[in-house]
C-alpha cells in the first residue's frame, strides 16, 4: 500500500492538472523511490475525468487466505514427491547395491504416486477456480497474500536451485561425480527452476496487467 502522503500528493497534482510523466519525475526529484512511486501512480486510473479517479485495492479475505494457501501447500507436496517419484526410477535404473533396498523403493514409488494422484488435481482445482476470480475482478492480481506466497515460493526455488548447484560443483570437484548424482540434480534443478520461471512470469503478466 502506497504511503498515505504520496498518495495524497499524486491525487492533488492530477487533480490540478500535472501530468503523469511530470509528476513521477517531481517525485523522483524528491528522491522517493521508483517502487513508492510506482505504487502511489497505481492507486489511481489512468482515465480522462475531473478528477483522480482511484482504482480498486482487494480486501485480504480469510476465503483468499484459505484458497492461496492450499494451492501453495498442494504445489510443494506435489513437487515434493514428483522428484521423490523420479528419484526412485533412478535409483532402480542406477541401483547401488550398499544402499539400495527394492522393497523400500517400491513402497515409496506407491506413496509417491498416490500423493501426486491427490495433491496435483487438488492444485490444479483450486489453481482454476483463483484463476477464474482473477478473470472476473483484475484487481485480485493485487491480492497481498498473492503476492506474498507467490514470492515466498519463487525465493524457496531461488534457494533449491543453488544448494542444487553447490552440491553439484562439490561433486565435479570431489571427483563423485556419478550418472545418479548427475540425474538426481537435474531432477531437482528442473523442477525448482520450472516453478521458479513460471511464477517469474506470473508476476511479470500481474505487473503488465496491473498498469494497463
Amino acid at each position: 500500500m502506497a504511503d498515505s502522503t504520496l498518495s495524497k500528493f499524486v491525487e492533488q497534482a492530477l487533480q490540478e492538472g500535472a501530468s503523469r510523466a511530470d509528476t513521477e519525475q517531481a517525485l523522483v526529484e524528491a528522491g522517493w523511490s521508483r517502487e513508492q512511486i510506482q505504487d502511489a501512480m497505481d492507486s489511481f486510473a489512468d482515465v480522462a475525468f475531473r478528477v483522480p479517479v482511484p482504482r480498486p485495492r482487494p480486501q485480504v479475505s480469510a476465503r483468499d487466505a484459505f484458497m492461496y494457501l492450499v494451492m501453495f501447500a498442494m504445489l510443494y507436496i506435489s513437487a515434493y514427491q514428483l522428484g521423490n517419484l523420479l528419484f526412485q526410477f533412478i535409483n532402480l535404473g542406477f541401483p547401488d547395491p550398499l544402499t539400495d533396498h527394492t522393497a523400500s523403493t517400491n513402497s515409496r514409488i506407491r506413496w509417491a504416486t498416490s500423493s501426486l494422484l491427490v495433491a496435483f488435481p487438488v492444485f490444479l482445482f483450486v489453481a482454476h477456480r483463483i484463476s477464474r476470480r482473477i478473470a472476473r475482478d483484475p484487481a485480485q492480481r493485487n491480492s497481498a497474500i498473492r503476492k506474498w506466497l507467490t514470492y515466498l515460493t519463487m525465493s524457496l526455488a531461488v534457494c533449491i536451485i543453488v544448494g542444487d548447484l553447490i552440491s553439484l560443483l562439490n561433486g565435479v570437484l570431489s571427483g563423485e561425480l556419478t550418472a545418479r548424482f548427475l540425474l538426481k540434480t537435474v531432477v531437482v534443478g528442473v523442477i525448482a527452476g520450472g516453478i521458479f520461471s513460471y511464477y517469474f512470469w506470473s508476476m511479470r503478466a500481474d505487473d503488465e496487467a496491473l498498469a494497463r
